[in-house]
Order: C-alpha cells, then sequence, then structure tokens
C-alpha cells in the first residue's frame, strides 16, 4: 500500500481554496474574500493553523467561508475514536478544505463541501490513515434541472472509481445528511464519503481531489442561471425560516462541527458555515399548493435524479 504524502495533500487544498474563491468573486462580481490566517495555541499538545477566507454583503452572495485548515494533536477527540477504538491516544494531523456558500437570492441554493485527510501515528505502529468529504446542495425553491445537473457533477467525479461508486456515496450523503428528529433530509444529497482508504493513498487522494475538483462544475452553473432571479419578501421569508434547518443540522450532527470544537479547534472559523439571518416559527407548515409545500413534496425526498 502506498505511503501516505501529507505536503502533496496540503498544497493541493490550498490551491483548491484559491481557485474556489477566485472563481466565486468572479460570479459575484462586487464583494471579496477576506483573508484570515491563525495558528493554534500550542500549549496543552495543540497545533498547526489554517487560512479562513470569508465573504458577506456581495452582489450574490449573502455570506460564505472557505476555511482551509492542517491541525495537529497528541490525541484524537471522541468524534473521531467512537466508531474506531484503535485510534485512540494517537498522535493526529487533519487536513481539509471546507466550505458553506449562503446567497441572497431563495432561488439559489446553499452549497455546501467539503474535502479532509487525516492521518493518525504511534511510535513503532504503521500510520492509519483515510480520506473523506463529498458536496450537498440545500435548495430553498426545488428546480429539477438544477438536481439533474448537480447530481450529473457528482457522478462524473466518481467516475474510474468503480461502478458503484456514485451510488454508494449517494445514499451515503442522503443518510448522512439527514435531520432525524424533523425525518426530512437537509437538501437534495449530493456525495458524502469518510475513513476512505481501501484504494491505497495515490488512488484515494486522486479520487478525493476529483470531488474537489468537480464543486465549481457542479455549483457555478446553477449559481449563473439563478442568481437574477426575481423574487418577493415572502420567498425570502421562507429562505430564512428554512436555513433554520441548516443550523440545527450542524449544531446537533456534523460530525466536523464536533471534531473542531472537541480538538480545541478555533471557533471562529468551525462556526464560519452559519448563515448570517435565520428564523424559526413554531410548528409551521406551507400552504398546500404552493411552492414551498413543493420543496417538502417533491425535492426533500431521496430519489435518483439521473434516472428520472
Amino acid at each position: 500500500m502506498s505511503s501516505p504524502d501529507k505536503s502533496a495533500v496540503s498544497n493541493y487544498l490550498q490551491q483548491l481554496q484559491q481557485q474556489i474563491c477566485s472563481a466565486l468573486e468572479k460570479s459575484d462580481g462586487r464583494a471579496k474574500f477576506k483573508t484570515d490566517e491563525w495558528t493554534r495555541d500550542p500549549r496543552h499538545g495543540l497545533g498547526g493553523g489554517g487560512i479562513t477566507r470569508v465573504i458577506n454583503n456581495g452582489g450574490v452572495i449573502e455570506q460564505g467561508g472557505v476555511n482551509f485548515s492542517h491541525v495537529v494533536g497528541e490525541s484524537l477527540p471522541p468524534s473521531a475514536t467512537a466508531h474506531r477504538p484503535e485510534l485512540a491516544w494517537r498522535a493526529f494531523e487533519a487536513m481539509g478544505l471546507s466550505l458553506v456558500i449562503h446567497p441572497w437570492n431563495p432561488y439559489v441554493p446553499t452549497s455546501h463541501a467539503n474535502v479532509r485527510f487525516f492521518i493518525a501515528e504511534q511510535e513503532d505502529e504503521p500510520p492509519i490513515w483515510w480520506f473523506g468529504g463529498g458536496f450537498d446542495l440545500t435548495p430553498y425553491y426545488g428546480n429539477d434541472e438544477d438536481c439533474r445537473h448537480w447530481h450529473r457533477a457528482a457522478f462524473d467525479a466518481c467516475k474510474g472509481y468503480g461502478e458503484d461508486t456514485y451510488n454508494r456515496f449517494k445514499q451515503w450523503c442522503d443518510d448522512y445528511f439527514y435531520l432525524r428528529h424533523r425525518n426530512e433530509p437537509r437538501g437534495i444529497g449530493g456525495l458524502f464519503f469518510d475513513d476512505l482508504n481501501e484504494w491505497g493513498f495515490n488512488t484515494c487522494f486522486r479520487f478525493m481531489q476529483s470531488v474537489g475538483d468537480h464543486y465549481l462544475p457542479a455549483y457555478l452553473p446553477i449559481l449563473e442561471r439563478r442568481k437574477d432571479q426575481p423574487y418577493t419578501e415572502r420567498q425570502r421569508d421562507f429562505q430564512l425560516y428554512r436555513r433554520g434547518r441548516y443550523v440545527e443540522f450542524n449544531l446537533v450532527f456534523d460530525r466536523g462541527t464536533l471534531f473542531g470544537l472537541q480538538s480545541g479547534g478555533r471557533t471562529e472559523s468551525i462556526l464560519m458555515s452559519m448563515p448570517p439571518l435565520v428564523k424559526w416559527r413554531y410548528d409551521w407548515h406551507p400552504e398546500a399548493g404552493s411552492e414551498e409545500a413543493l420543496l417538502y413534496e417533491r425535492y426533500l425526498k431521496p430519489r435518483s435524479w439521473l434516472t428520472e
């Protein structure tokens, strides 16, 4: 099995961060990403740092963040060892790129992507490493064309890595981005994978790169098609209501958020994924036959968008 090249992974993630930020700035047309470089407190066995890039109050993007982090520690936190007890007490390095884009227009979905690499090491023992990541889409007003395009890009990212890879990681995404207390998905899914090391380092790394490289082809055409679509205060209000589901998932279920907080990560960077404005209502239900009801009836249900 090929040995891990940590420098190659770190270099790729930083290059991908720059590429994504440049493309989103061009599409937004007004705002620029602000860069915040940070380091972790070296006390208590912590180290490393990252580059957080945030955009807000743009022409298209209300708020978004694209965060690179490369952190090290003396032992993995509970969120990383709950299903892998053999990793307890091992030193670790975790590096990744995580992004969330919250547009102004309710007809433009929120998008999320993450690609990451973990390695846990112990003296006189071979390292244990894996890749994880994916991307998923959270529409407020569903559109079949956008859903098919998004999943076509996800399918293309998996080409060459096994006939069942897309189906397997699509199902994993549907299962993972699910609010069990609401009995509903967060959005229309995409790809999600974790603990990937079965193909050897080089192939797993290439697959992670393929997923990262397909985010812009998946999202930018949707952003460009919908960003100028007229909308009303009612539609903006519904967008803010649905953003509440995004917050609930990130704070209750998201493994990346839990890992960052439990490992003593930088809170501002970890919580950059939160939308700037959100609304909650008690026991609210959409009007029958409305655009809002259609989101629940057609789009917040796992389905095979590539075969319909």
